[in-house]
Formats: structure tokens, sequence, C-alpha cells
């Protein structure tokens, strides 16, 4: 079982900066893939970055490619989103997700654990 906390959310002005932190608690598995998905209104979930914890792979969505920033600190057990030169199109509720198949995937049915989401506001 593995817990994800989630924040850093709020409201910024297009073309500024936040970083997304999840903190991960219970168990560890170190071929876990740590992924950030999100979320707007009338829409379906969508794939934004994701990293493998054993080798440090990275994969983005087009979307975000260039801006966003996946990363992790193994000794906080702390997955991070920094996300820079936002856009009004990137308002939505992110969420974290732990996918224990092994390698990288983007869709949100390969993930087991999720967090409880933090919404991102970029005013134009």
């Amino acid at each position: 079982q593995v817990q994800l906390v989630e924040s850093g959310g709020g409201l910024v002005q297009a073309g500024g900066s936040l970083r997304l932190s999840c903190a991960t608690s219970g168990r560890t598995y170190m071929s876990a893939v740590m992924g950030w998905f999100r979320q707007a209104p009338g829409k379906e979930r969508e794939f934004v970055a994701a990293l493998r914890w054993n080798g440090g792979d990275t994969s983005y969505a087009d979307s975000v490619k260039g801006r966003f920033t996946i990363s992790r600190d193994n000794a906080e057990n702390t997955d991070y989103l920094q996300m820079n030169s936002l856009k009004p199109e990137d308002t939505a509720v992110y969420y974290c997700a732990v996918s224990l198949v092994g390698v990288i995937l983007t869709i949100p049915r390969a993930y087991t654990y999720w967090g409880q989401g933090t919404q991102v506001t970029v005013s134009s």
C-alpha cells in the first residue's frame, strides 16, 4: 500500500511558475513509476509527466515538454513537478499517481495509487 499526499497548487498568472509536491509513504517499490496527470472541467484525465524511480528515465506530454520538469528526492520520499511558463490551458486539478507496472505508461488505468489532487489555476 502506498499513500500519496500532494501540495503546492494555487493561483498564478500566465508565465509564472509553481512546484507541485507529492509525498509518498507506506511500502516502497523500487520498480515503481511516479506519474502526474491533470483533469480540467469537462475533460478526461490526461497524462502530464512520469518518472521511473529505478533508472530515472522520464516522459512528458508534448503540451508540457520544455516547460515542466519531474524529479524525485529519494531521501524525502517526495516527487516534484516543476511547472514553468504556465499557460491558462494548464488550469486543471493535478494528480500524482504510482504505477507498479515497472515501465512508463501514459494511461491512467496503469496507475494503482492516487493522490487527492491539487488545483492549479493560471490566469491570463
